[in-house]
């Protein structure tokens, strides 16, 4: 079998180096997710967080988190793709310049280590509940909830499949 792998993957220790040779003024925005099945409601979401900033690292649950927190959910069990085949996929997109696997349910400490001037999640979170916020505007940056493309989950996607 053929291994994914891709430039834009990186273990936190190579994504830290590579930021320390961006220019200074380098805004990096941060999002994370699971991104099981990836949908037009996940590409247009990555394609507006990236347009706030210089460059969009997307913090990508590991299979062990995704089993944790969508373990219960109705329908096969999740993740459906492994870790290697979601973050090779996202890869491809256009807007995603980085992606950092981590195995934590919550990316905290993955925050707190790249330290982005702009974190962002969908919609679906208000501000106050995201992961990481406090951490961000500490920096100066800023933490935005952007609205969600109407229609679109991966939820609802795998309900559709399964009926």
């Amino acid at each position: 079998m053929t291994t994914l792998s891709h430039p834009k993957i990186l273990t936190l220790p190579e994504f830290l180096a590579k930021r320390a040779a961006l220019p200074p003024d380098y805004r990096l925005v941060f999002t994370n997710g699971c991104y099981d099945i990836l949908h037009p409601g996940h590409v247009d979401l990555l394609a507006r967080a990236r347009a706030l900033g210089d460059g969009l690292i997307l913090g990508l649950n590991s299979d062990a988190s995704v089993r944790r927190i969508k373990g219960e959910l109705p329908g096969p069990k999740r993740p459906v793709n492994s870790e290697a085949e979601r973050a090779f996929v996202l890869a491809g997109l256009a807007s995603v310049d980085f992606i950092v696997l981590f195995d934590e349910d919550t990316p905290l400490e993955l925050i707190r280590a790249v330290r982005p001037q702009v974190l962002v999640k969908g919609g679906d979170w208000d501000v106050s509940r995201i992961v990481g916020r406090d951490l961000v505007e500490a920096d100066g940056g800023r933490v935005v909830s952007l609205p969600l493309l109407p229609g679109y989950s991966t939820t609802g996607l795998i309900e559709r499949l399964t009926r």
